[in-house]
């Protein structure tokens, strides 16, 4: 079941005759994930724990996915696929469930899915994973397409940036006019150089977190770490934790700075997929640098209350009981609130109560 609200298009006034027909193209590994919550501390060697909740839900890349999908984007992904059930249902869940274009991915014969199991405790969690690389998709010509060498034309790609490594897709999407946004992982070499990342040549925006963004830049402020970043790429976006988010644009040199949200974090799963998803919206949208920054913490924000990385990702319909639920809480602090002002001509004037239902936490039901 998707949380996305028909009608809600962010980037309906930019929209025109001519315009790509995918708003987002991203690929990668797309894993089961089995999410356990209301754990009270880790796992204790030689003993059984009992969790309070869990879920199931398409995870790695797919958590993105959905999140770009639920904001109204028109998302493609390229994937691989594995051909047991657990492929099955992460197939059915995202093209049937979310409506993400798949046409870029295919299923490998014989290849079993991977697998994340994830524990959330003390707003933390703790992760197990397994699977095999997939095989490498068929030649021209074969019943598989070719992916990801040719990307589809699409307004914006998300690019997942590793040491020493380029993908050759990424360069072909830039040149095709899409604004390339780089996420980026713990830099398991140690040696922390963006030299080695050849791919941002190629980047719109780089969106590290702070410990990343720091390590990159030898600094010791995620503050200046940001400003040294806007000398290498336009947009320069550096995540906060609880402190929210930084931003600067390396082209006007315009910086903003906006904290975050406080939540009762359930799971922290896919959290970050999120926001990023929240900041590619915004920046199509053509938003103030400011308004993207807020709305991506918003959305990051609204994820951690639900547990599972994909099924945790916010919808406008969320969103929108959220914004109905803020303004009539006592206490609330009226500049806090103005952050959020411009919310007001995105969202319908009637919304339903919150918390709303989201998707369906585990492997379908029979009807």
């Amino acid at each position: 079941m998707s949380t996305h609200t028909p009608g809600i298009d962010p980037l309906e006034a930019l929209r025109a005759p001519r315009d790509p027909a995918c708003d987002v193209f991203l690929t990668g590994p797309v894993f089961l994930d089995i999410i356990f919550t209301g754990l009270d501390s880790a796992p204790v060697r030689g003993t059984e724990s009992w969790a309070r909740g869990m879920g199931s839900s398409p995870g790695g890349v797919a958590n993105m996915a959905t999140a770009l999908a639920r904001l109204g984007l028109h998302t493609s992904l390229a994937a691989a696929f594995g051909d047991d059930h657990y492929g099955e249902y992460c197939w059915d869940a995202l093209e049937q469930g979310e409506g993400i274009d798949l046409s870029m991915s295919h299923t490998v014969p014989g290849w079993h899915s991977p697998v994340t199991v994830s524990m959330a405790y003390e707003g933390e969690r703790t992760m197990v994973s397994h699977g095999h690389e997939a095989p490498a998709p068929a030649a021209p010509g074969a019943a598989a397409p070719v992916f990801p060498r040719c990307p589809p034309r699409a307004r914006a790609a998300i690019a997942s940036l590793a040491p020493g490594r380029s993908e050759p897709w990424v360069a072909t999407a830039a040149r095709g006019g899409a604004l390339v946004f780089g996420d980026v992982g713990w830099d398991e070499t140690g040696r922390w150089d963006l030299d080695a990342l050849p791919d941002l040549a190629h980047c719109e925006a780089f969106l590290p977190n702070a410990q990343e963004a720091m390590r990159y830049t030898r600094t010791d402020c995620p503050r200046a770490a940001a400003h040294a970043l806007a000398e290498r790429v336009p947009l320069a976006v550096v995540t906060l934790g609880a402190e929210g988010a930084y931003a600067v644009d390396g082209r006007t040199g315009t910086a903003a700075a906006v904290p975050a949200i406080e939540v009762e974090a359930l799971d922290p799963t896919g959290a970050g997929d999120v926001f990023v998803a929240g900041f590619v919206t915004g920046t199509l949208a053509d938003w103030p640098l400011a308004d993207r920054l807020a709305f991506a913490g918003l959305t990051a924000a609204l994820s951690v209350q639900e547990f599972g990385g994909s099924l945790s990702a916010p919808g406008w319909a969320e969103i929108a009981a959220w914004w109905q639920l803020i303004r009539t809480c006592d206490r609330q602090d009226p500049a806090a609130l103005e952050r959020y002002a411009f919310l007001d001509d995105l969202l319908p004037t009637t919304a339903r109560a919150w918390p709303l239902r989201r998707a369906v936490p585990t492997i379908g039901f029979r009807q």
